[in-house]
């Protein structure tokens, strides 16, 4: 006689856990780096820098906190 074996499912649930995880990792990681593609970054440093700048020639010329 033919005996029914009972299909094991653990491998399979536990792959698309994983693939599942993976998926939102990626999905999160994208929507955590879209400040960076608009451009607000790049004009924070460039205000930065020029603020350092002005402070490096004030402290030359004795003008602090100008």
């Amino acid at each position: 006689m033919a005996e029914e074996t009972e299909k094991d499912y653990t491998w399979w649930i536990a792959g698309v856990a994983i693939a599942a995880v993976i998926v939102l990792v990626v999905l999160l990681k994208k929507d955590e780096t879209k400040h960076l593609q608009s451009g607000a970054v790049e004009q924070l440093q460039t205000e930065t820098f020029q603020n350092i700048e002005k402070r490096k020639t004030s402290n030359i010329t004795g003008n602090v906190g100008n």
